[in-house]
């Protein structure tokens, strides 16, 4: 299952063990290995944090965040791409050398040769956050279905995102209040429709 937590803080108040606290909120969703990097830049601090349950690749090389053979991109993923093998082929074709089985590491030289048009390629269900240094970009992605939720919140200059809810209420920075449409729209049709949440500033 796996789960990811993570933040992109403009503020720089967000600290280490904030994304600590957050990722071992989602221990059930990754038993087997929690994982966190923080990542400072001159206008931001950011935060990776993943929780492992190991199945496609069961070494250490498939522990995440997972990093470019240069370091300058940093990847956390969970769920699967199905045809990460198809695609992996392909871009050993091209010249690109692979240390893992995983399919992470995949998305990654995907990305590197395709851009985030890479994504458009994979067949699954898989959520990610990606982090390109050298663009200062951070990507969330999600699959087509929506399969694998990602949950994300952003105010006052700051973005938290996980694979649950929860793992955002951790946050000093995150803000419960109530969204009223959400009532609503859950009331209508007993649920609550993407991309809103039962608060505010908060989507999936």
């Amino acid at each position: 299952m796996c789960g990811i937590s993570g933040f992109c803080d403009f503020n720089k108040s967000l600290t280490l063990q904030n994304l600590i606290t957050a990722n071992n909120c989602l221990q059930h969703r990754g038993p087997d290995r929690g994982e966190v990097e923080i990542f400072e830049t001159t206008n931001a601090i950011i935060g990776f944090g993943h929780r492992r349950l190991s199945i496609l690749d069961l070494s250490e090389l498939g522990n995440q965040p997972m990093y470019s053979d240069d370091r300058s991109i940093a990847i956390i993923l969970y769920g699967e791409v199905y045809n990460f093998s198809e695609i992996r082929k392909e871009l050993e074709d091209l010249g690109y050398n692979f240390h893992s089985r995983s399919d992470t590491e995949v998305i990654i030289k995907s990305y590197q040769h395709y851009g985030i048009e890479a994504v458009h390629k994979f067949i699954g269900m898989f959520a990610f956050a990606l982090y390109d240094s050298n663009k200062q970009m951070v990507y969330l992605m999600r699959d087509r279905a929506g399969v694998k939720p990602l949950y994300y919140f952003y105010k006052n200059n700051c973005l938290l995102f996980a694979s649950e809810l929860k793992s955002l209420y951790t946050y000093p920075s995150f803000i419960k209040c109530i969204n009223e449409e959400a009532v609503t729209l859950f009331f209508k049709y007993g649920y609550i429709g993407s991309p809103h949440t039962i608060f505010k500033d908060t989507f999936k």
